[in-house]
């Protein structure tokens, strides 16, 4: 009798233990369900609206000065953080240039930042320069620390706050709906 009451002890713990453990996983997987399915339009990384531009000074592919100063007087700006060893990136690419080439504005109102090596993220920054003003920089360049970026794929649209000053105005940038922003 003392053997069949130890089984039935063990059995119950190890029942215990096997529930926790797949409400465990459940748990997991509706994280992540809610992670793939809401990628588009979801909130790119972990800046808030409302978060102010640091100080920055760069130049873009194409020899043009650009500071934070230069974003100011852009007005609203959408701005992309891609990087050429990210596949979501390589995902979104054709994406966010058919989007930023219907944007009213022109290249002045976009900002695309690759973030790489040298060599691999020129490439990856071709079928951008018609389209954006681009900037490739190493990891933990001057535009990375400035809006403090550092993940990728980051999409956000910027724009003045009441004093002048650039903030991000949305961190939820969806590539599908053409939106018109302010000239």
């Amino acid at each position: 009798m003392p053997f069949l009451t130890a089984a039935v002890i063990l059995v119950g713990a190890l029942s215990a233990l096997n529930l926790v453990l797949v409400l465990g996983m459940v748990k997991r997987l509706r994280e992540h369900s809610a992670l793939l399915t809401g990628r588009r339009g979801a909130p790119s990384a972990d800046l808030e609206v409302g978060t102010r531009i640091g100080e920055f000074e760069t130049v873009t592919e194409a020899a043009e000065p650009l500071t934070r100063a230069s974003l100011t007087e852009a007005g609203d700006l959408l701005v992309a953080f891609l990087s050429p060893g990210c596949a979501p990136c390589v995902e979104k690419l054709p994406g966010f240039v058919a989007h930023a080439r219907s944007l009213p504005g022109g290249r002045r109102r976009v900002l695309a930042v690759v973030v790489g090596e040298p060599g691999e993220a020129a490439a990856f920054a071709a079928p951008l320069g018609p389209v954006a003003q681009v900037v490739v920089e190493e990891p933990n360049g001057a535009l990375s620390r400035a809006f403090g970026v550092h993940s990728y794929p980051t999409l956000l649209r910027i724009g003045p706050d009441a004093e002048g000053r650039p903030v991000v105005t949305s961190n939820a940038v969806d590539l599908a709906r053409p939106t018109a922003m302010a000239v």
